[in-house]
């Protein structure tokens, strides 16, 4: 099964999809922009990820991130999905900078909220961003109608500083606000 958008599917992460998986995770440039440690990662270290993702477990799915024009571009993730109080973490990536600007990310964005409040009946999703990535936080905030919900003061490390994390989210009563003057499913 694949979660369909206009321009990606979300489908399973595949043993196939190793070295552009293995080229990401040891990318300094992307993992700049991402909240979460990092380190090196080796063939065998991801493989064994790969292999052990269960894509049946209802707490965390992990979605490789495909454009129908040029296959793999990056990954997308619901975690912590809270089922009593219907409430997830929401984060995703493009792997490569040349896909930026490609409304990529968009699509991917908007199909994860419609999958995630008109599918799953989840009411909110919540997302962390760093505070210096101005392209990620403006996407979210001013292309997929996120709100500002605050920030956890000084909380990443990076490059000898720490960094302020910008705490994002929607509910499902936002997004059908969001949705009544969107007509991105419809055109």
């Amino acid at each position: 099964m694949n979660i369909e958008g206009k321009l990606v599917k979300f489908r399973a992460i595949e043993l196939d999809d190793l070295d552009l998986l293995i080229k990401w995770s040891n990318s300094p440039e992307l993992w700049h922009h991402l909240v979460g440690w990092h380190f090196p990662y080796s063939k065998i270290s991801t493989e064994s990820y790969v292999k052990n993702i269960d894509h049946g477990n209802m707490k965390n799915q992990i979605f490789a991130v495909e454009a129908y024009d040029i296959g793999l571009i990056g990954t997308y993730t619901l975690s912590d999905i809270d089922w009593k109080n219907r409430n997830a973490i929401s984060g995703g990536m493009l792997g490569e900078v040349g896909n930026r600007g490609k409304n990529y990310a968009y699509d991917a964005g908007m199909t994860i909220m419609r999958y995630a409040f008109k599918e799953l009946g989840l009411n909110r999703l919540g997302a962390t961003i760093l505070e210096y990535n101005a392209r990620s936080i403006g996407l979210s905030t001013k292309k997929l109608g996120w709100q500002i919900e605050g920030k956890r003061v000084e909380s990443i490390y990076r490059n000898g500083k720490f960094h302020d994390e910008v705490l994002i989210g929607m509910t499902h009563k936002q997004y059908d606000e969001f949705m009544k003057d969107n007509n991105y499913w419809d055109s």
